[in-house]
């Protein structure tokens, strides 16, 4: 396992992120999940974010990803 580290700190932090649709309606489709991984794509380098592994089904998104810890 490899740790990652910054100028003060040893980490290794992964989410889960699950993306639930309002009375689980199936509106998630490949087109609209692929449009959503690019947006998280697009923003995740600015977090220090990333992506592990992405998934969906008609009414979900599971996200796993690595990220780096915001203390100042």
């Amino acid at each position: 396992m490899k740790l990652d580290s910054n100028a003060h700190s040893v980490f290794l932090l992964h989410y889960h992120l699950v993306l639930v649709v309002k009375y689980l309606r199936e509106v998630f489709d490949h087109i609209i999940s692929d449009r959503a991984k690019e947006i998280f794509e697009y923003i995740a380098p600015d977090y220090n974010i990333t992506l592990q592994e992405w998934n969906h089904e008609k009414d979900h998104i599971h996200i796993l990803f690595k990220a780096h810890p915001k203390s100042e």
